[in-house]
């Protein structure tokens, strides 16, 4: 027994070979156990079921498989807000293509030189789009109006949406400049 006592004094009993086995010195004694028999499952009664037995038997219905039907029912919908935000989305990128276009087209045009403020206003916006750019004003203010069609994404929103802006911006003075 060399170096062994002080662990067994601490609790450890480790593996015992030789003429060292005996009882635990907690005193719990091992226990030969006999098989319990195995009775047919059609006459076990109720309480020595298995525990998936019983919880079958508490609930006669299965509902394995539910939730992807749930999912399944809710796909359309949770599709259906993500359609309508990205097509909020463009309406408002064709709002603000609308207003760059008009206060691009209306700066060109309000320029001492006069340029072209209709291609001014194309240019500014993004090719693809189906924009009607109509310049205006008089006398001292240049207005250009860009109505831009809205593209659709959802077939049952109607294709009939037009995004209109309108910007006004003073005319250069065609007199000389005078230096301070």
């Amino acid at each position: 027994m060399t170096g062994t006592g002080c662990a067994r004094a601490a609790g450890f009993h480790g593996i015992r070979t030789g003429a060292e086995r005996r009882p635990a010195a907690t005193g719990t004694q091992h226990r030969s156990r006999r098989p319990r028999a195995i009775r047919p499952r059609a006459i076990r009664p109720r309480a020595i079921r298995p525990r998936a037995a019983r919880l079958h038997a508490v609930r006669p219905h299965d509902d394995r498989g539910s939730s992807i039907l749930e999912f399944a029912g809710f796909l359309p919908v949770l599709l259906l807000v993500g359609l309508a935000a990205i097509q909020l989305g463009l309406v408002g990128f064709a709002a603000n293509q609308a207003g760059t276009g008009a206060r691009a087209g209306a700066r060109v045009a309000s320029q001492a030189e006069g340029g072209d403020g209709v291609a001014a206003a194309r240019a500014a916006m993004t090719d693809g789009l189906d924009a009607t750019v109509t310049p205006g004003g008089g006398g001292d203010t240049t207005t250009y109006t860009v109505a831009v069609h809205v593209p659709t994404l959802l077939p049952f929103v109607g294709n009939g949406w037009t995004v209109t802006r309108s910007a006004t911006m003073p005319n250069d003075d065609t007199g000389e400049v005078a230096l301070p």
